[in-house]
């Protein structure tokens, strides 16, 4: 059975895997570097479970290496320029996002952005997808000192709002994202439809989980019908 929780003020959502799939935009410049390497392309579902973890993740599929390797630094910092250049080629919202949050906003509550993505690759997507008029925040990897799991853009985000953290829910499909609204006293909501990187999503130890974007929806409590 679904579980209903108390009906929030705001909704924070991740970015990668969580509003948008970018698995095709990051796994296309991953691709163009191992062909610049003489390799040939890898298919996006071996890159899509490591998309959250960023240029890290897109280096370690792409070529084995990871930041205890020399040849790292390079990589991850070309395959960065790459996608840079080629943000939003491929990348859209998951089906039923726009409808989600259509229906947050009919019954205002707010809702914002938090990503471990830096802001020079956030923001031109946003913009891109339509969201940057919709959204009420938009946090990113370096908008605060720490990255997720760290609570700190999450509590960033709920300032900027000016909604206590335990009256916000954040959705997002890594353990990290699950682990950073522990820590910023949200409610944690697993995006199941997402890239799901590392460990099984039942060890989380989330409020709860979604199928489908939609699927939001249905964790609000009833509003109670008045008798007056």
């Amino acid at each position: 059975m679904t579980p209903r929780l108390s009906t929030p003020k705001a909704i924070l959502f991740d970015f990668d895997g969580t509003l948008a799939d970018t698995a095709p935009d990051m796994a296309f410049a991953a691709n163009i570097l191992r062909k610049a390497h003489g390799l040939d392309s890898l298919p996006i579902s071996d890159y899509r479970p490591y998309v959250s973890s960023g240029g890290r993740g897109m280096v370690k599929v792409a070529f084995g290496k990871t930041p205890e390797d020399a040849e790292f630094a390079e990589l991850r910092d070309t395959f960065l320029d790459l996608y840079a250049a080629n943000l939003c080629r491929h990348t859209t919202l998951f089906d039923g996002i726009n409808n989600t949050i259509a229906a947050l906003e009919c019954r205002d509550i707010a809702w914002g952005i938090v990503t471990n993505k830096a802001m020079r690759f956030t923001d031109p997507i946003v913009r891109q997808l339509g969201l940057d008029q919709r959204t009420k925040c938009i946090v990113s990897g370096d908008t605060t000192p720490h990255l997720k799991p760290h609570p700190a853009s999450l509590l960033h985000a709920a300032a900027l709002l000016g909604i206590h953290p335990a009256d916000c829910w954040y959705v997002g499909d890594d353990e990290r994202d699950i682990a950073a609204a522990s820590a910023a006293n949200m409610t944690g909501i697993i995006a199941r439809y997402g890239y799901l990187g590392g460990s099984a999503p039942s060890t989380w130890n989330a409020h709860a989980s979604i199928d489908t974007p939609l699927a939001l929806l249905e964790l609000f409590a009833p509003t109670p019908i008045s008798m007056a």
